[in-house]
């Protein structure tokens, strides 16, 4: 049996302003009070693991420890199968540059290495999304979510981030860049994970 959260304020260990966004769009119906890292000035921990659940633990256990309040981390990525599963868990690592991160280049590379391959069309992928929430006793709940879709080209749209441009999920015709953010948090990969989350620690 999961443990219940019953705080009425939640860090959420992410210093991706993008990604606290949608968590506190998530958040906001339940009446829990979001704080992202960045405004609690925290550092971000090396991502040393090689899943997404290894990195998502790392974050969350380290912004517990600092803080000692109760932390919800994100590991999310993108898995292209013509490229045997990568960028995966470096989906971040390949948006690095020396000015912060860029993502339509590491969409671009993602995009040429498909090419280079002359990987099958549909370019099938899939984001993935790992939530850990920790508590300052060292016990912590995971959620794994997911959602299917397919790689396109030229990008499309302007909402969301990383790779949502070029991104086209199962049943849909538009990319997740093109969506609004409502549509977007009702199927995306940290909306799946949210509502195991939901079901499982608020329920």
């Amino acid at each position: 049996m999961t443990r219940k959260f019953t705080q009425e304020r939640l860090l959420v260990a992410t210093h991706n302003a993008g990604k606290l966004k949608e968590m506190e769009q998530l958040f906001q119906p339940l009446g829990v009070n979001v704080i992202g890292a960045a405004e609690m000035k925290l550092a971000e921990p090396e991502e040393t693991e090689t899943t997404f659940v290894g990195n998502a633990r790392i974050k969350a256990h380290a912004a517990v420890k600092a803080t000692g309040l109760p932390a919800l981390s994100d590991d999310s990525g993108i898995v292209v199968d013509g490229l045997d599963g990568a960028p995966g868990v470096y989906t971040a690592d390949w948006a690095e540059t020396p000015n912060g991160r860029d993502f339509i280049m590491a969409m671009t590379k993602t995009h040429n290495l498909l090419e280079e391959r002359n990987a099958p069309h549909p370019r099938t992928a899939r984001f993935c999304s790992t939530l850990v929430l920790a508590w300052p006793d060292g016990h912590d709940e995971v959620f794994e979510g997911t959602v299917e879709g397919t790689l396109i080209w030229p990008m499309r749209g302007k909402q969301g981030h990383g790779y949502d441009p070029m991104f086209v999920p199962v049943g849909h015709d538009i990319t997740f860049a093109e969506m609004d953010a409502a549509t977007k948090n009702g199927i995306s990969h940290r909306a799946n994970a949210f509502e195991k989350l939901i079901a499982g620690c608020f329920g």
